[in-house]
């Protein structure tokens, strides 16, 4: 009988699911963007939108609380009207720390739904750091026009201007910026 059970428990062992391992991913500059828009004493809509972005997310299918993300991106990547640029750049808002990145590293994830979470985690701009919600989705997961593997991600948030310091001109111009995230990466080559 322990004959007959050593290679039964071979072939289940076999036969058996294969659990996912996290994957690790870098981000693919090329289709990863920052969407950011806010109002002008309501007369109208500002949008940019950062490129130049640089960071990895783990990605765990099997335990996607377990999932991390970190990402940096040139405060001077903004791309907007050049004169509100210059202003941006000013000391009115930035200042000096123009010429520094804009960083988000999460430190907790819940999973809200089947493809949908919250992440949290420290936000830096201006020099500032505060605890910011991401409420994200999690667009695909598959192989990409090359057959490799990729996946893809978006998510949003509200930010105050006046949370990191750059709270000029408000109310006329609102205090609140929204931000809108889309991520794509491919994994990390061992």
């Amino acid at each position: 009988m322990y004959r007959t059970l050593i290679p039964a428990a071979m072939v289940l062992g076999l036969s058996a699911p294969a659990f996912a391992e996290p994957v690790t991913y870098n981000l693919d500059p090329n289709h990863t963007e920052i969407l950011f828009t806010w109002t002008h004493g309501g007369f109208s809509t500002t949008r940019g939108i950062f490129f130049g972005a640089d960071g990895q997310f783990t990605f765990d299918e099997e335990a996607p609380e377990t999932s991390s993300v970190s990402i940096s991106v040139p405060t001077e990547s903004m791309q907007i009207n050049a004169g509100l640029k210059e202003h941006l750049a000013s000391g009115d808002f930035f200042g000096e720390n123009f010429a520094n990145d804009i960083t988000f590293a999460s430190t907790a994830i819940n999973v809200t739904g089947e493809n949908t979470a919250e992440i949290t985690g420290d936000l830096t701009v201006n020099g500032v750091t505060n605890e910011v919600v991401l409420d994200a989705m999690l667009n695909k997961t598959g192989d990409g026009p090359q057959g490799d593997p990729v996946a893809g991600f978006a998510a949003t948030t509200t930010l105050l201007r006046s949370d990191y310091n750059l709270g000029a001109f408000a109310p006329f111009v609102s205090d609140e910026v929204e931000v809108q995230i889309s991520v794509e990466g491919s994994p990390v080559e061992g």
